[in-house]
């Protein structure tokens, strides 16, 4: 009479399955833990990539470094006066366009009192930036920033911006949009922080 090995080696198949069993377990949780942090990744760099800076008045400005049109090289830190009034631009910006003679004359009545004026553009058309200095006559400090990473560590993404700073690195004042840099009210208003 046959005798029941078949039934056996289904016993020994059974136990023989188990660790592979044991083993196909751990590798889909090992996979699901792996996709879960995944996604937790991907969630941080979205919500990283929208998360902006915003300085407002009170902040201590971002740090940076630039070098003028003219060879200086500018920081919040040591810009040679009592205030910086760090203003971003662009030659494509009307309402850039349009501040700029009020800036301009502004510059030129404040520069003997300590107020330094640096307009930072975010052009990535060199040309085109040199091209409208020179029709505009620009006496204010003028650099160009084409990868706008200066614009951004303050959170200005609209133009034009700008942020009056002390000797202290601290924001006093940001005006947003253009403004008539010549007003009795500004003018005052800057008088009051030198």
């Amino acid at each position: 009479m046959p005798t029941k090995k078949p039934e056996r080696r289904s016993q020994s198949t059974a136990t023989e399955d188990a660790p592979a069993g044991r083993s196909s377990f751990t590798l889909e949780r090992a996979i699901q833990t792996l996709i879960v942090l995944l996604l937790c990744v991907f969630v941080y760099v979205i919500f990283d990539s929208f998360h902006e800076n915003l300085v407002v008045v009170g902040d201590s400005a971002p740090d940076f470094s630039i070098t003028a049109d003219n060879g200086r090289t500018i920081t919040p830190s040591n810009f040679g006066g009592k205030l910086l009034v760090l203003n971003f631009w662009a030659t494509w910006c009307p309402p850039c366009i349009e501040e700029l003679p009020s800036l301009n004359a502004f510059q030129r009545q404040f520069a003997g009192r300590g107020v330094v004026v640096l307009g930072i553009s975010v052009d990535k058309d060199e040309k085109a930036y040199r091209d409208f200095l020179t029709r505009a006559r620009v006496s204010f400090f003028t650099a160009r920033d084409p990868d706008a990473r200066i614009n951004a560590e303050y959170g200005t993404f609209k133009f034009p911006e700008t942020y009056i700073i002390d000797t202290k690195g601290k924001v006093v004042r940001k005006i947003i949009s253009n403004t008539d840099w010549m007003n009795e009210r500004m003018i005052q208003d800057v008088e009051s922080l030198l």
